[in-house]
């Protein structure tokens, strides 16, 4: 067991609340400017329980890692879809690293959920449905005996409101946390103005899609209250936005919040089948399409379950900032690396000394991607010169990724390839 799961949770709460500071707060903001305040208040929300589900479409992460068996991946967790996903496809190992304490429980809950849950149906019913009592007896009879007490204590804490944490998953997982949250008053600000996301699920193509898009919530965007929340940067605290990103957001938009985020949700909604868009599904339906099960992702689809389930073992959930792990990490350690939109969150030093740990720990060719809520790389900025020039970038990439990530929600895709051996340009 490693040393993050064996900790207390009075140590664990210390440890979470420093991490997330560190890099929340890591632009030098006074705590008493209106700025300082923002930051502090973005890390109190993000340090709960955030995000049932990864934002990040797979299937763009899988065709620009070109994962391989002797792949090893080091990954963000957040949600945990990323880790199961890769799985997938039979990488050597995947090392899951997140700041979250809730958002490693999900992960470890995930990889022993289908290790010892007795069938595919039940390992469906518990992250497909995610709304059963069944799933709490099952959590009980075939998971609890085998998580690590870190895991086990998370899930079985009692809240005012749940009982044990567990029963998330009998009142649909997808409806609970921080984005839970977001996407619920998403929906009562569309019905206050008398329209229902979920019309949008009910679409038979994608010329139907865009229709009922341009009838009910595309207008929403001119609304004068709605215009003025897209302002707010507290708004989007419960997409997992930070201050320092909205900034990014807002630039990219040229000060026109409303109008960035229609585009985005637009392309959501608009520009892939709703049939098979499980991001869509989530947004407008806050689940999955347990009937047809074509909008699901692709670690709850039957003909990956005994593959995921053979290949469980090979993944890791580690609770640490991924630069302090990679600072414990020797040469040459990593095909892969994952860091969602992390980058938008650091400053110029937080990203050379990020980067000074992955050129050290790559293997040759290795492949780095991200996500930015802008549409530029913050690299070409940011970093010195010589480390930057260890890497291959080609932006013309980028949009092309974009075009294909039916989340939608980012506007930069961005993948770095390592050119040159990596063991003989940076020193241990």
């Amino acid at each position: 067991m490693s040393a993050e799961a064996s900790a207390t949770s009075d140590d664990t709460t210390v440890a979470n609340k420093k991490l997330l500071k560190d890099a929340v707060q890591g632009h030098g903001h006074k705590p008493v400017s209106k700025r300082g305040i923002q930051d502090r208040l973005f890390t109190l929300m993000f340090s709960g329980f955030v995000y049932p589900q990864i934002w990040e479409d797979p299937e763009v992460d899988i065709e620009a890692m070109n994962i391989g068996p002797n792949s090893r991946i080091m990954t963000i967790c957040s949600g945990g879809c990323n880790v199961m996903n890769y799985l997938t496809e039979s990488p050597k190992s995947i090392h899951a690293i997140d700041l979250n304490p809730a958002h490693v429980a999900l992960g470890r809950l995930k990889l022993a959920a289908v290790k010892h849950l007795p069938d595919y149906e039940s390992f469906f019913l518990f992250f497909g449905h995610a709304n059963s009592p069944k799933n709490i007896e099952n959590y009980d009879r075939y998971i609890a005996p085998h998580l690590d007490s870190f895991t086990r204590d998370f899930w079985e804490k009692r809240t005012l409101r749940h009982g044990r944490r567990i029963n998330f998953f009998r009142k649909n997982v997808y409806k609970q946390g921080l984005l839970g949250s977001f996407i619920a008053t998403v929906h009562f600000i569309a019905k206050f103005y008398g329209q229902d996301p979920r019309d949008l699920l009910k679409a038979r193509t994608m010329d139907e899609q865009r229709v009922i898009f341009n009838r009910t919530l595309g207008p929403l965007f001119d609304k004068k209250m709605v215009r003025k929340l897209c302002n707010m940067p507290v708004s989007l605290y419960g997409l997992g936005i930070p201050p320092a990103q909205f900034d990014e957001l807002n630039n990219d938009a040229g000060g026109d919040m409303a109008g960035l985020l229609k585009a985005r949700l637009q392309r959501m909604a608009c520009d892939f089948p709703i049939e098979t868009n499980y991001f869509a599904w989530q947004a407008f339906g806050r689940g999955y399409d347990t009937e047809k099960r074509k909008a699901i992702p692709r670690y709850l689809m039957e003909q990956h379950y005994e593959t995921l389930k053979a290949n469980a073992s090979r993944a890791q959930i580690i609770h640490a900032s991924i630069t302090d792990f990679l600072g414990d990490q020797g040469k040459e350690s990593f095909e892969n690396y994952v860091f969602l939109d992390a980058q938008d969150w650091m400053n110029d030093k937080q990203l050379t000394d990020l980067w000074t740990h992955v050129s050290r720990t790559a293997a040759a060719g290795a492949r780095v991607i991200f996500r930015t809520a802008g549409t530029d790389s913050p690299l070409s900025r940011s970093l010195p010169s010589d480390l930057l020039g260890l890497w291959d970038y080609n932006p013309v990439r980028s949009p092309e990724a974009v075009a294909k990530d039916r989340s939608s929600i980012y506007g930069g895709f961005h993948t770095y390839i390592n050119s040159k051996k990596q063991s003989d340009k940076i020193a241990a």
